[in-house]
């Protein structure tokens, strides 16, 4: 029997309503920390795919801050870093830079028609063979003091050239183009991996340093030497350039987070579809394909969330010319995916992270409204600036990953241009 001062089952309140005012503290205390962590740790993306006519506009206006850029300099150089806050050219020079700005010139001629984009980059190629060291056969780009030959700049000037050709069907460069190939050749280790430079007073390679990136620069020069010249043996220092990268180079250079964000290994790799690539290759294209993903999100979600947008207080935005690389590299891996089947269910993927990614790299550049603002308009207007500086690959990453984005947007396997420059020299 019950009494009745002893409530029924029934009339007893809910025992959550009996938590004592400690436990309803913690539990709003762990909401307010889970809201914080999304807000702050795993904000929004932003949601904003971009057009193709809106990339293509992009990259104009790229290709056109680096012609302008040129006319600094009388000897084919570039301006390599602005402090468009203070207006101040700074004093230094790159020769691995300079050689992928020129190629993403031509990348642009050729797409767009520019003949005066040519011009300007054929200027370039004119301060690049200006400083090249011949020797046993062979031909590479050397730095501004005429000391040191890397494998990067060459590797560079090797698809530079590979781009003029494809945009022009000029073959004037030929020759040029295998001496240079065969520096690659002659610095490829045993393992299929690259000597870093050729040190040339002593006259001999450098055994000691390593770069992480040049490898895929020479990957990617290698594969366009056998597309210009088959028959000639290229591809078998392609081939082993790419079993190095895919199996080896990410634990011989202490890679943390592996794969490397290695975007000329992208291309590379893209290159070589139609070769047919190895398992291991496409397990290494998959993993490359995952972690820009993961990259491009990331950036994508810096805008949004309680500290995203101008002035935010955590995290700063990526400079373009890091930016723009996550997008040449899944850009290529599109490609990819178009030609290989074991990549093709990763493609609606590819293509979701390159229009949303594309859309904000692009949307990041000065247009000419803002530019006004600064002291030189001119060296602003269509860069893009990080900290209140531009270098010149931020301009040439940027156009790059832009250019290649559309054509995923567009649907467009082939990477080459549609049609040869009009007017240029054959």
């Amino acid at each position: 029997m019950t009494s009745d001062t002893t409530p029924s089952a029934e009339a007893r309140p809910p025992r959550w309503l009996g938590w004592p005012r400690r436990g309803w503290l913690r539990l709003g205390g762990w909401l307010l920390l889970l809201i914080a962590l999304r807000l702050v740790l795993v904000p929004a993306e932003a949601r904003d795919p971009a057009t193709s006519q809106e990339l293509r506009a992009a990259v104009t206006a790229a290709s056109d801050w680096m012609q302008r850029a040129q006319s600094a300099h009388d000897d084919g150089r570039y301006l390599y870093v602005y402090d468009a806050v203070h207006d101040l050219a700074l004093d230094d020079y790159n020769d691995v830079r300079h050689a992928g700005v020129t190629m993403a010139l031509y990348q642009a001629a050729g797409r767009d028609g520019d003949l005066e984009a040519l011009a300007a980059a054929d200027r370039a190629v004119e301060w690049m063979t200006a400083h090249l060291h011949r020797r046993d056969g062979w031909a590479a780009l050397t730095n501004a003091e005429g000391t040191r030959a890397k494998v990067g700049g060459t590797a560079l000037m090797v698809v530079a050239l590979a781009e003029r050709r494809l945009a022009t069907g000029d073959t004037r460069h030929d020759a040029l183009m295998r001496e240079l190939g065969a520096f690659l050749a002659a610095m490829q280790r045993p393992d299929g991996g690259f000597l870093v430079a050729w040190e040339i007073p002593a006259g001999e390679p450098d055994r000691v340093g390593t770069s992480r990136y040049y490898p895929g620069e020479a990957l990617w020069a290698l594969a366009l030497l056998h597309e210009a010249f088959p028959g000639e043996g290229w591809d078998e220092h392609a081939r082993a350039a790419s079993i190095f990268i895919t199996t080896r180079r990410d634990d011989v250079e202490g890679v943390r987070f592996q794969p490397l964000a290695d975007h000329w290994a992208a291309y590379g790799l893209a290159e070589m579809a139609e070769w047919g690539l190895s398992e291991p290759e496409i397990e290494y294209a998959r993993r490359l394909a995952g972690r820009f993903g993961f990259l491009i999100r990331v950036e994508m979600q810096r805008t949004h969330g309680l500290f995203g947008g101008p002035g935010r207080l955590l995290r700063e935005e990526v400079p373009a010319s890091a930016f723009g690389t996550w997008i040449e590299g899944m850009s290529a891996l599109w490609r990819l995916s178009t030609a290989d089947e074991r990549m093709a269910d990763l493609r609606p993927a590819i293509e979701e992270r390159l229009a949303l990614g594309a859309g904000l790299l692009a949307r990041r550049q000065i247009d000419a409204l803002a530019a006004g603002d600064f002291a030189k308009p001119d060296l602003v207007r269509g860069a893009w600036l990080s900290g209140g500086l531009t270098r010149m690959d931020d301009q040439q990453h940027a156009l790059s990953g832009l250019l290649y984005a559309s054509d995923a947007i567009e649907g467009r396997t082939n990477r080459s241009p549609d049609v040869l420059l009009p007017g240029a020299g054959r």
